[in-house]
């Protein structure tokens, strides 16, 4: 049986121009590069810990239960 897996949808909001090194290469481990765009990612502790780390950046726009 296929185990439901939950995702998030994270949304760039800030800009990585005069960030430290470390900030910008999470949101390229994130799938984010540009303004405004955005990426379907799996709901994982290390996924979260991600998005905590650039908080100020990005945005969790909705979540949900995937198939």
């Amino acid at each position: 049986m296929a185990e439901i897996k939950k995702t998030i949808v994270v949304e760039q909001i800030g800009s990585p121009i005069r960030r430290p090194g470390a900030q910008r290469a999470t949101l390229i481990g994130l799938g984010l590069n540009k303004m405004h765009k955005r990426r379907t990612l799996v709901d994982t502790p290390e996924v979260r810990g991600m998005v905590a780390k650039v908080s100020h950046l990005v945005r969790i726009v909705e979540e949900e239960a995937g198939a």
